[in-house]
């Protein structure tokens, strides 16, 4: 025997519990501040204007034999090498040089510039090692040979070698 439809009680509606919710919300903006705060002290290095002035002593300190090479590395991206020979060709012993790379894209304007320090070549086998100019100064007279690596290169660049600018050169 039926008692008629029967009634289906539903639960009073219950207030939202936000704290999972806050929790959640304040690890994300910790972790943003704390990749902000690392980042921060980890900038590259500053980039110097196009136009900066040259050291005097660059016109001393010729660069030839320009190579370039790529390789792959283990992200997958690629790596591009540039090799030269630098002479010391003027009276001082140098132990550091500072260098700008400008790689340009089609239009000739610059893609990419980069500041960095030269390295010198130390030995090539079993593989390319480098070392900065003041672990072995350049005295007058010495030729070296030196690798300036980038990684990565804009994409936009045109592929044509870069122009390489002294900028600071130290001495003893």
């Amino acid at each position: 025997m039926s008692t008629g439809p029967q009634l289906i009680h539903t639960a009073p509606p219950r207030e939202r519990n936000w704290l999972p919710l806050g929790i959640a919300a304040g690890v994300v903006l910790a972790v943003a501040l704390v990749i902000v705060v690392s980042q921060h002290g980890h900038s590259k290095p500053a980039v110097a204007a196009i136009n900066a002035p040259l050291d005097p002593y660059a016109a001393s300190l010729p660069i030839t034999n320009l190579v370039m090479s790529e390789s792959s590395n283990l992200a997958g991206g690629k790596v591009t090498y540039v090799d030269g020979h630098i002479a010391n060709k003027g009276s001082k012993t140098v132990t550091g040089i500072s260098v700008q790379v400008l790689f340009r894209n089609v239009a000739n304007e610059v893609a990419q510039n980069e500041t960095q320090p030269l390295k010198l070549i130390r030995t090539r086998e079993p593989y390319v090692d480098v070392q900065p100019v003041g672990d072995a100064p350049l005295k007058p007279g010495d030729e070296r040979d030196f690798r300036l690596i980038f990684d990565p290169v804009n994409q936009d660049w045109n592929g044509a070698y870069p122009e390489i600018r002294i900028l600071q050169v130290k001495d003893e």
